[in-house]
């Protein structure tokens, strides 16, 4: 991970190393970094989110022929990385979203293998988003006019809409104990306010615009919250939520050093006769799939 910030004199950056094969310890020690920062600099303002996505021009142009994406760990990863160089850029040197104080990030692997990444942003003082009112400003959760912005509104219905899930899949991943984990479909509300637990509610106009997704008509009660910019520039799953107002800070860091998957493997010979010795033949491992490896 790592930060950048300017103190009242003079200009100091932060650099925290990355390793990303270490074990909870290593976890445990980047999360009380990133608390520190907090403790320094203030509550974070934005959590963003980034997948990489096999459909990328850059990647498909490259492929030679008879190739898949995921022949290609190497190009993936290269990509996904100039992505995530210029999307740095984007929030760091040109400052789409103001000044940033502070930050911390964490690269992560899909069970399939594709990267993504967790970005915490705190934003200088005098730009922090304080009010319900600057949501909008850096924040949509809804459809776009197709007329108006065709581009937009076909990368949303793409990539930014959640499900379907409740009466229309029960089965989806999402779902426990009948219930959507993430709460869609969301309520509609007028404009965007501050939810009573810390989290927005963003404004999810009752306009009757419906998409077809997945074989089901959907509204905005289903959109994921982005921004427009960063959507159209990287064409991929790219969720930028407001935390300015959440009070389990702390919950938003542990989600991101979570750490990776682990499971538990038994191993049995045929060879002979069985000797059961569970201590040596449950091992704590891990699978590391080809882009993170690389």
């Amino acid at each position: 991970m790592a930060g950048e910030y300017r103190g009242d004199k003079v200009s100091q950056r932060v650099i925290l190393s990355v390793s990303f094969i270490g074990g909870p310890r290593d976890m445990r020690r980047r999360y009380m970094d990133a608390m520190a920062l907090v403790q320094r600099f203030g509550k974070p303002d934005l959590f963003i989110t980034m997948t990489c996505i096999p459909d990328w021009p850059e990647i498909q142009e490259n492929l030679c022929e008879g190739q898949l994406a995921q022949d290609r760990p190497d190009l993936v990863t290269r990509v996904f990385r100039a992505k995530l160089k210029d999307l740095k850029d984007q929030i760091f040197k040109k400052k789409i979203f103001g000044p940033v104080a502070a930050h911390v990030f964490v690269v992560e692997f899909q069970k399939r293998g594709l990267p993504h990444i967790h970005l915490l942003i705190i934003l200088e003082q005098g730009y922090k988003i304080t009010s319900a009112d600057q949501y909008d400003k850096f924040i949509s959760a809804e459809l776009p006019n197709e007329e108006e912005y065709p581009l937009l509104h076909d990368l949303v219905v793409k990539h930014m809409m959640h499900g379907p899930c409740e009466k229309y899949r029960p089965t989806n991943s999402c779902m426990k104990d009948g219930q959507c984990k993430n709460h869609y479909p969301r309520p509609f509300s007028n404009k965007s306010i501050q939810g009573k637990d810390g989290y927005p509610i963003y404004k999810r106009r009752n306009d009757g615009k419906t998409v077809n997704v997945r074989g089901t008509r959907m509204n905005n009660q289903w959109v994921l919250p982005y921004n427009p910019y960063l959507l159209t520039r990287y064409n991929c799953h790219i969720n930028v939520e407001s935390c300015s107002g959440v009070k389990a800070i702390k919950y938003l860091y542990k989600y991101i050093y979570k750490g990776h998957d682990r499971c538990a493997v038994y191993i049995e010979s045929d060879d002979g006769e069985k000797v059961v010795d569970e201590i040596q033949n449950f091992q704590d491992a891990r699978w590391v799939s080809p882009p993170e490896a690389l």
